[in-house]
């Protein structure tokens, strides 16, 4: 992903869940500091073995899972090396740097998913041909889309995702009178964000004293934009974020909560919202999967069996990466081996089993348990099928190099301007149009 105040904020809530090992989370980044630590993925010598290098950002799991300690005891040959670089921010411009210059880079480099399109519409050929090593029907067909050129190369394997799904308080639910059972609330919002939304003017009539329906209308935003295939870009690379189907359905159920009583308005991942989760202040999120565990962690013990999960109005994702290997590895062959092992379906249930990162494998899902803990306090949701099942429908979404800025823009300054200052929605849309400009320097 490009620098941006959302990615900055999603990364800094999933270094705070990393840290648990009970809930879901992504699996992906900490945002405390811009430095790199170099970590060996055991104690053996590497004298005389082969040195594989992996560069990753943040907590990819991989070896907090025991994996690089299992490969090299299959594979006695083999030594690995984990470069992690604490933030993307700085991450991605120094791969790019040493994928251009052809030298400096590990062995396998992780892409998080907002710079996928980056890598594979300007690096392409920095990158070896992952789809002529792998059985590519192992993943999602839309996460293998998303890192597949427009002459079938595919740069980079899927490890984790991002499944969408609705996060509430039963308690706060019945509170207001509203249907608490969660099969039963998903069948009422189900295929439309406007019925999200609408549910929301019932839930404000009899609200809980000092209570909102939601968090925030950016998040409304982003999750009704995580289920649309049309974004900020169309199929040949062309900026059609103001002419977006997707983008104006998203805006449309956003600026219903932004100009209503029903959102907390929020900024998501800011400390007020951290306290809006403490204080029980905000009936429903839309959660991705990762999410799980960061709601648990900062709702604490007040909020145990009170959250419920429903199914998302429509299958929707946010987050998730992948691992590719760079033409200028000196170990090319060794690094596809390890690649491959590690986003195997197998691997990907044990990356669950100890910090719950959600596969991009299918296969993987009958096998996936949470944590105890984590499902009674979701009231004992089924939280691995709700997600799997989200995971399997989302569509196949186009993405652009300056998607990130864009969405940004939207949400930080647009929506932002109506749902905290009053603005109009015209106003709004306007305030975000004149920021993409200078996003794409127009």
């Amino acid at each position: 992903m490009s620098t941006s105040t959302r990615r900055s904020r999603r990364l800094g809530a999933l270094a705070v869940v990393a840290a648990l090992t009970t809930g879901l989370l992504a699996g992906c980044a900490n945002d405390s500091d811009d430095g790199s630590s170099n970590s060996d993925g055991g104690n053996g010598n590497a004298k005389g073995k082969t040195t594989l290098t992996i560069g990753t950002f943040g907590v990819f799991g991989y070896k907090q899972a025991g994996l690089y300690d299992e490969y090299m005891k299959l594979h006695p040959n083999i030594s690995i090396k984990e470069n992690v670089t604490t933030r993307t921010d700085v991450y991605w411009p120094k791969t790019l740097t040493r994928l251009q210059a052809g030298s400096g880079t590990d062995d396998i480099q992780a892409i998080e998913v907002g710079n996928i399109t980056e890598a594979v519409q300007t690096q392409a050929d920095k990158f070896v041909d992952l789809g002529k090593e792998v059985d590519k029907s192992q993943w999602l067909d839309w996460k293998n889309a998303q890192a597949t050129t427009k002459d079938g190369k595919l740069i980079g394997l899927g490890t984790d995702i991002g499944p969408m799904a609705i996060c509430y308080r039963k308690d706060l639910f019945q509170k207001a009178g509203l249907e608490t059972d969660r099969t039963k609330l998903a069948e009422q919002w189900k295929g439309d964000w406007s019925k999200y939304v609408d549910l929301g003017k019932e839930y404000m009539k009899k609200a809980p004293k000092g209570t909102k329906y939601v968090d925030s209308a950016s998040s409304v935003y982003n999750a009704a934009l995580g289920g649309e295939s049309q974004r900020y870009y169309d199929k040949d690379g062309n900026v059609i974020w103001d002419k977006s189907t997707g983008v104006k359905n998203a805006w449309n159920a956003a600026m219903a909560v932004a100009t209503s009583n029903m959102s907390a308005k929020l900024k998501q991942f800011d400390p007020t919202w951290d306290q809006g989760y403490a204080k029980g202040s905000f009936a429903t999120v839309a959660c991705p999967a990762w999410m799980i565990g960061y709601i648990e962690q900062k709702s604490g013990d007040s909020g145990k069996g009170k959250w419920d999960v429903a199914a998302a109005p429509t299958a929707a994702n946010w987050g998730g990466s992948f691992i590719g290997v760079p033409t200028a590895t000196k170990h090319q062959k060794e690094a596809v081996a390890l690649a491959k092992w590690l986003t195997a379906p197998e691997q990907q249930a044990k990356v669950f089993g100890k910090q719950a990162s959600f596969p991009s494998t299918p296969s993987a899902y009958s096998s996936l348990k949470p944590q105890a803990d984590t499902t009674a306090y979701f009231s004992d949701a089924p939280i691995t099928q709700i997600f799997s099942d989200s995971a399997k429908t989302i569509p196949t979404q186009i993405f652009g190099v300056k998607d990130q800025p864009i969405g940004t823009a939207i949400t930080d300054v647009g929506i932002l301007q109506v749902e905290q200052k009053g603005k109009t929605p015209d106003q709004g849309w306007n305030a975000a149009k004149s920021e993409i400009k200078d996003v794409l320097g127009q």
